[in-house]
């Protein structure tokens, strides 16, 4: 009787420890789900970061594409104004500027490919390994928890079992006690109340063993649960998050390296653009400029003083400073007016290609410089057709040496077509040459005193029959060409060869031109440069050339007056019947 109760003893005690250990495992499997959830933090981060590394590649990217277009966009176009500017040492500096940033855009450039290639492209595949190591280690640990879980439940079942053959053991003794109490009860009954008292006590002892096996293999399992695969599983999780972290470190640091790599290129573009500012020569461009724009013109002579007489008109003097083109004045016309001409540097070149071949149509000294170069360009030539004569020479000696290598007739027209070449270009060399030795026999010499070049127009009266001026000097024209001034018994007259690019509308022989409107000046203009005409507030003048958008309006005061004054200083008011009829200011 008192041995059941021992056994349910034992047994209610093992009932509280397995409810102790019951209660652990919610505790162990909070710690577990924990750690899962910080390792996916982890891999979130490392996500982030290659993302930020990407951005940061496309962004190098486009600034780099943005840096070359930049200096693709500045860079001197081919044939036009900006190229033939190069030669100014700004222009030249600005051009190496360019070009060292272009070198610039270059060096981010490869910051964008080696942060691709050494940051996302390792991150990226390093992820898929943290990825597939961490499901594993996870599987692992659910396996585990599993495992325990599926132990616990037997123990767990085993122990239900135990109890309740515990308890069928307790009713089946307390029977048989009554049974045997009971003097009504037959023998028969008594020992048939006992054999089943005793095989519930054998039913419950079986249930104890059990049920004490599941408990040893569940303690066995769990301290090797707790022990050994639990604690070597978030070894390897400790292990990989360290792994993860030192890789985000290395990162970072191959982040900066990158960067770093490419300071000492950088500083030598920075360099180059410093040297290009530094070789900036602004007397050095400034005599670029006037070698440029060097004209070669003889400064004009001193003016003679004319001495006023009763009865004796002045004798007109015109400058050599002047626009108007009062050199080929001289001539009368059949209606008694005179004839108003440009000169360079306003004469309209008809010309709108190169110019003249021999070009007549730049100032002497710039005459000069084209027709050296193209000299210097033909004789280049020259040696190329002459090196290529020697080498068929060469090559038919050779022929003639080992007939089986070729045919010696066969380089013979080759040779003649050379000799023609040549032939060519020599005589284009000795035109340009003459040319050239016409221009230096006329353009001044420093030592040279300068010589008289006021011109003398003496208007013609009833009473004089006879003007001399028996000094005939030479004339040189802003074109480059020359004229003379001859005596006449009737009239100075000045006969000027008229270059190809002055406009018909500009020829000695052409009438005056016609007035086409008129004009009241709305403020004063000193008209001190060549071709202008001084005009004060209020006058009115007539309109002979409107403007052809250059900002400039040709008007006329008088017979002899006329000139170039800007459009904005005067009120124009063209007549109805003119081309283009209008009122502006």
């Amino acid at each position: 009787m008192v041995g059941p109760w021992l056994v349910f003893q034992r047994w209610d005690n093992g009932v509280l420890a397995c409810r102790r250990l019951n209660a652990m495992l919610p505790l162990r499997r909070d710690q577990f789900d924990n750690l899962e959830k910080h390792t996916q933090s982890g891999i979130e981060f490392v996500e982030r970061y290659t993302k930020f590394v990407k951005e940061r590649t496309e962004i190098e990217i486009s600034y780099a594409k943005q840096i070359r277009n930049l200096s693709k966009k500045y860079q001197p176009k081919k044939n036009s104004r900006e190229e033939e500017e190069n030669k100014y040492t700004s222009c030249r500096a600005f051009l190496s500027t360019l070009n060292e940033l272009n070198d610039y855009a270059g060096q981010h450039e490869v910051i964008a490919e080696n942060l691709s290639s050494q940051i996302i492209a390792e991150l990226s595949r390093y992820l898929t390994e943290l990825k597939a190591e961490r499901k594993s280690h996870f599987q692992d640990g659910r396996k585990a928890q599993q495992h325990m879980e599926s132990s616990w439940k037997q123990l767990e079942s085993s122990k239900r079992r135990f109890e309740r053959d515990c308890k069928e053991a307790d009713r089946a003794q307390q029977y048989f006690e009554k049974m045997d109490n009971d003097i009504n009860v037959t023998k028969a009954d008594v020992e048939k109340a006992r054999q089943q008292a005793q095989m519930r006590h054998q039913m419950a002892a079986d249930s104890k063993t059990e049920y004490s096996n599941f408990l040893t293999k569940f303690n066995q399992e769990q301290n090797e649960h707790y022990y050994t695969v639990i604690p070597s599983i978030f070894q390897k999780l400790q292990e990989m998050e360290e792994r993860r972290i030192e890789r985000v470190g290395m990162s970072m640091k191959t982040y900066a390296d990158v960067d770093r790599d490419v300071l000492p290129i950088v500083g030598k573009c920075l360099d180059g653009m410093t040297k290009a500012a530094e070789s900036i020569e602004p007397k050095t461009d400034s005599k670029q400029v006037v070698d440029s724009y060097k004209s070669g013109f003889e400064p004009p002579g001193d003016l003679e003083f004319e001495d006023y007489g009763p009865g004796q008109a002045m004798k007109r003097t015109v400058s050599e400073t002047s626009l108007s083109n009062s050199r080929g004045e001289g001539k009368e016309r059949p209606s008694g007016g005179k004839s108003k001409g440009k000169l360079w540097p306003f004469i309209k070149n008809k010309n709108k290609g190169s110019g003249p071949e021999d070009f007549s149509h730049l100032p002497p000294e710039q005459r000069r410089k084209k027709l050296q170069a193209k000299i210097d360009d033909l004789n280049k030539d020259i040696q190329k057709e002459m090196d290529q004569k020697d080498a068929l020479t060469k090559m038919k000696g050779v022929y003639e040496k080992n007939p089986q290598m070729g045919d010696p007739a066969s380089v013979d027209p080759r040779l003649a077509e050379i000799a023609q070449n040549i032939e060519k270009l020599q005589f284009e060399v000795q035109k340009f040459e003459g040319w050239l030795a016409e221009v230096e026999g006329r353009l001044p010499s420093k030592s040279d005193p300068p010589r008289r070049q006021s011109g003398l127009y003496e208007t013609q009266n009833s009473n004089s029959s006879t003007v001399g001026n028996n000094c005939a000097q030479d004339r040189e024209s802003p074109d480059g060409s020359y004229t003379e001034e001859q005596s006449s018994e009737t009239q100075a007259k000045v006969t000027i060869s008229n270059p190809p690019e002055v406009d018909d509308e500009f020829d000695d022989d052409e009438e005056t031109l016609p007035t086409i409107g008129t004009c009241k000046a709305i403020y004063p203009f000193e008209g001190h440069n060549e071709g202008t005409i001084s005009v004060t507030e209020g006058e009115l003048l007539y309109v002979i050339e409107e403007d052809k958008g250059d900002g400039w309006t040709r008007v006329r005061r008088n017979e002899d007056e006329e000139g170039y004054v800007p459009t904005s200083y005067v009120e124009v008011f063209l007549e109805t019947n003119a081309k283009g009829a209008m009122t502006y200011i």
